[in-house]
């Protein structure tokens, strides 16, 4: 095959170019490769992306030059190529978003070298309805993903209180994203600030190790537990995307076994994987990831009693209370996230108490 060979995916023409072009340096990956990747992880990715708006992130000259965010479809998009006009209150226009639905399309978008691909949580049909809720654990240097696991476990184990399920993947760059799958019903009204709680907690019941402020000046040695990725205008990497590191690591979905691994271990590496060994994994284990597209689930209804002051327009209070078998404790300064003892119920459960420490160029 030439550097810029003409190509027939599933009936569609496509006009490949540059296959031959460094994108990442240090390992020499080229496009051709990152190319090559897309299409054989696509019956793994192509339903997480299925249906949904797309934002990319493209490196036309590789990973160690300058890249930009495209959320409006390129114009010169072949005829086939779907889009989803979604209303921009911001820009008060229509964007036409790229729905990436076929290989035809994904293999499109790589060879625009749009290396790091983002989905929002919702589906184009209902924006305002995510179909799941996630965590996006960051890091803070000289923390890094073990740190990150240790989070993620306690994320898990809350939720588990509420008899929700929940799964990991790594970001494919520092740290680890933890998915609550829905598809119920709901709105970003409803999970953020129930994300925003969650965060709030975990800050004040492991305050030397989790923050929940976006700040960077106190995220040092820290884990920021970025809750506001539940949004309507934002997104989030997607399962199996690229990343543009040094070397072309993959966001991994992942098993709760291998977090805990990792933590046991205090090993980050056992928490990185590249393009090849995603394509194995897959081949060998599946789509760990696959869940989080069917399993229906809902959030608990947390409210604060009366006696408690009420919360801040957009938020949720969560208490940190005892187990619901255990006998209910006398009232303690125990903060909920708005910082006053409340007591919570979840359809006649008790929230759940935090864990123990433990400039473009052709491409």
């Amino acid at each position: 095959m030439g550097n810029s060979p003409v190509v027939e995916v599933e009936g569609k023409r496509l006009n490949l170019s540059n296959l031959d072009k460094v994108l990442y340096p240090t390992t020499g990956f080229t496009k051709g490769q990152v190319i090559d990747y897309y299409a054989r992880i696509a019956p793994a990715l192509l339903p997480h992306l299925a249906g949904r708006p797309v934002t990319m992130k493209r490196y036309p000259d590789g990973v160690d030059s300058e890249y930009f965010y495209e959320k409006n479809a390129p114009k010169h998009r072949p005829e086939w190529v779907t889009t989803a006009p979604i209303w921009s209150r911001h820009n008060r226009r229509h964007i036409n978003f790229l729905v990436v639905d076929s290989l035809p399309t994904l293999t499109w978008l790589a060879n625009l070298a749009s290396l790091e691909i983002h989905p929002s949580l919702a589906l184009a049909k209902d924006i305002n309805c995510p179909t799941m809720m996630v965590f996006d654990l960051d890091p803070g240097p000289p923390a890094n993903v073990v740190q990150c696991a240790q989070v993620g476990l306690w994320l898990r184990e809350i939720f588990e209180h509420w008899g929700l399920q929940s799964f990991p993947k790594t970001s494919g760059s520092k740290g680890l994203q933890i998915y609550i799958p829905l598809n119920t019903p709901t709105t970003y009204e409803v999970t953020k600030p129930f994300a925003n709680a969650l965060a709030r907690l975990l800050e004040h019941d492991h305050p030397e190790l989790v923050v929940s402020d976006m700040k960077k000046e106190v995220r040092g040695g820290k884990v920021f537990v970025d809750w506001s990725q539940n949004d309507e205008h934002k997104t989030t990497v997607s399962v199996y995307s690229l990343r543009a590191r040094e070397r072309p690591t993959v966001s991994t979905p992942v098993t709760w076994e291998e977090v805990e691994r990792a933590l046991k271990k205090k090993d980050a590496s056992l928490l990185v994987f590249e393009a090849p060994q995603v394509l194995e994994r897959f081949e060998k284990m599946g789509d760990l990831h696959a869940p989080v597209l069917k399993l229906k689930q809902n959030l608990p209804q947390v409210q604060p009693v009366a006696a408690a002051p009420a919360p801040q327009p957009g938020t949720v209070d969560l208490a940190a209370q005892a187990e619901e078998d255990e006998p209910e404790p006398k009232p303690k300064q125990k903060a909920a996230v708005n910082k006053t003892a409340s007591k919570t119920t979840s359809k006649g459960k008790t929230a759940p108490k935090s864990p123990a420490k433990k400039k473009r160029r052709a491409v």
